[in-house]
């Protein structure tokens, strides 16, 4: 990352995808190594369920199978959880390394990345309460509108319409939640602070990251409909001498690459936020906070010490 601070507010969303292709580009070694170790046992976890068996009768629910379901979803929800925070930690700090111009190497990465897990843990805690409490409240709204309304012309309008809004929502929540990750590594905040501090910084950009998002989003769910298809269906069979594996390994790849790049372009998105707000990156400061993360020989600072400080123009 060779601009200037003060020039990253200016950045649009094609600069945003230009510089985060030259992070990637510029440390491929890196990055590839975090993509194999972290990022590609992820998506496999990510493409697992795709095609997992749907239980709809209530003996269904109560038979052995069901049972085995659950533990697989717990299972689950627990490998998924950990290679996340692995993942945003490793990614984060890295684009960070690279904004200060720190020696980096992936074993220094990888040294780092467990010292962040109780404080994304606690950022991923709030993350899982916010979702849920939107996710309750969205379908309660629906609920209410299909029950009083259900005999009316305008419950498929209303429908429809709080069908938008709740797209609308989820994406800017998980812009929010995004953006509170990469603060809780690089800033003194975590948990709820961590969300407050992002939602602080995305206001002025929101529309660029909105767009940025919904394009990954979109890009996620055709890998996986590609998956359910290929894959799983073995439908849409192209070439005939590829087969179901050829198109796993594909669906795999290109995940891989997504999630990357998802996780680059939010760091990146950071940046261009701290810019636009003015809110000057000291990068001696930065830098003297990531060496917090590193190993015995280094002496951490104090948080007043470590802060990202305002400037004015």
């Amino acid at each position: 990352m060779d601009r200037e601070q003060e020039e990253m507010q200016f950045l649009g969303l094609f600069g945003i995808y230009k510089e985060s292709c030259k992070v990637i580009y510029s440390y491929w070694k890196i990055f590839a190594k975090i993509a194999l170790s972290l990022i590609l046992p992820l998506s496999f976890i990510y493409l697992a369920p795709v095609g997992t068996t749907r239980y709809h009768r209530l003996s269904d629910l109560l038979s052995k199978e069901m049972t085995y379901f659950i533990l697989f979803k717990v299972v689950y929800l627990t490998f998924y959880l950990i290679l996340s925070l692995l993942s945003t930690s490793a990614v984060v700090y890295t684009v960070a390394c690279i904004f200060t111009g720190r020696d980096l190497t992936f074993r220094k990465v990888m040294t780092v990345v467990p010292k962040v897990w109780k404080h994304l843990m606690m950022t991923f805690l709030c993350i899982f309460i916010a979702t849920i409490a939107c996710i309750v409240a969205a379908t309660l709204v629906f609920v209410s509108i299909v029950y009083f309304l259900r005999d009316t012309a305008a419950v498929v309008p209303l429908l429809f319409i709080c069908r938008i809004l709740f797209i609308v929502g989820f994406i800017y929540l998980s812009i929010v939640l995004s953006l509170a990750c990469v603060v809780t590594v690089l800033e003194e905040s975590y948990g709820l602070k961590a969300m407050m501090k992002s939602r602080q910084l995305i206001r002025g950009k929101l529309i660029i990251a909105m767009v940025i998002f919904f394009k990954l989003y979109l890009s996620f769910s055709s890998v996986q409909y590609a998956f359910q298809m290929l894959v799983v269906n073995g439908r849409w069979r192209l070439v005939p001498m590829v087969d179901r594996v050829s198109y796993a390994i594909l669906c795999f790849l290109v995940l891989s690459m997504l999630n990357l790049f998802g996780l680059v372009i939010q760091t990146v998105i950071y940046f261009v936020c701290k810019s636009y707000h003015h809110e000057n990156i000291d990068k001696t400061e930065l830098s003297n906070h990531l060496e917090v993360y590193l190993p015995a020989e280094y002496v951490p600072l104090k948080g007043k010490d470590v802060q990202l400080e305002e400037y004015r123009v």
